[in-house]
């Protein structure tokens, strides 16, 4: 059996959306001054030793994602943007998700921290992809799942997603 410390940390805010596929959490290692790389380390040992086929960081930079490639975990980047161009944006990213998830892939998304941002994209893909079909479910779901109250951006993207096809 080996150690505690190969097989990693659970990252903050770990939450699976899709249970066994589809999962979030906060930037391993963790955002602004809390940010440590031992923990960094750790969380994504713990990301890889726990079967994840690649983490999709919606954050806007770059920031760390060589750490992903130096301990063998496949990784996108794709920054969650502000725009009016978002609802194409979501369609577009809920697409590829879709598309990883069909193939077999375990993903694991991260924003800077846990909140309306990426609750409001899960929420999203949960209604673009017809799991949850209505959208003021969505949003009650996700809330109980990450257990704190959606905001009014989580809300807009939720409540502003395209009917997109999810086959």
């Amino acid at each position: 059996m080996r150690g505690k410390w190969a097989q990693g940390i659970v990252p903050r805010n770990f939450r699976w959306i899709i249970k066994d596929q589809l999962a979030i959490c906060e930037r391993p290692g963790g955002y602004g001054p809390s940010h440590r790389r031992i923990r960094r380390q750790e969380e994504i040992i713990w990301i890889r030793e726990n079967g994840f086929d690649r983490v999709i960081s919606l954050i806007g930079s770059p920031h760390n994602l060589h750490n992903y490639d130096e301990l063998g975990v496949a990784w996108l980047h794709r920054p969650l943007t502000r725009t009016d161009s978002q609802p194409q944006q979501l369609d577009e990213m809920y697409a590829e998700i879709a598309a990883l998830l069909e193939a077999g892939e375990k993903l694991i998304l991260h924003g800077e921290e846990v909140a309306d941002r990426i609750a409001g994209f899960v929420g999203g893909y949960l209604v673009w992809s017809g799991l949850v079909p209505d959208r003021a479910e969505a949003i009650i779901v996700i809330e109980r799942m990450l257990e704190r109250q959606m905001g009014p951006e989580g809300r807009a993207m939720v409540l502003g997603t395209g009917d997109g096809d999810a086959e």
